[in-house]
């Protein structure tokens, strides 16, 4: 290793001349590769979030999240559920499989949330 380093101090021009040149093709193939400014990615994730003031976690989960991840899991092209209680309200992330339309996925989702309300509405 120390050869390596004495032979580069002793050839210093070399060794610059070698690393302009290779920013100068890196620069060269940065530019020449194709890129898009503003890329067309949906991304499938869609957020469903529940207030509920002064409510526990524990409150939370039994009376908010469960009665959502059991209409929610009826949604096809779901491909995972996560889902979160906090003091206060409850948050759940639906990750979609690819190529699935996100719109419609999401009308989904709303009425499916719209039907666990009615059912929780019910219940109390």
């Amino acid at each position: 290793m120390n050869r390596l380093i004495e032979a580069s101090f002793a050839r210093s021009r070399t060794v610059f001349l070698i690393l302009a040149l290779l920013l100068i093709g890196g620069a060269s193939a940065y530019r020449s590769i194709p890129k898009e400014a503003d890329p067309d990615i949906q991304v499938p994730f869609v957020w469903v979030q529940v207030n509920h003031e002064g409510i526990a976690p524990k409150d939370a989960e039994r009376l908010l999240v469960r009665p959502l991840e059991q209409e929610l899991r009826t949604i096809e092209g779901v491909k995972e559920m996560r889902a979160w209680a906090r003091p206060g309200f409850a948050s759940l992330r639906l990750e979609f499989d690819t190529g699935v339309d996100i719109d419609e996925a999401l009308a989904d989702v709303r009425e499916q949330v719209d039907i666990a309300k009615g059912r929780s509405a019910r219940r109390q």
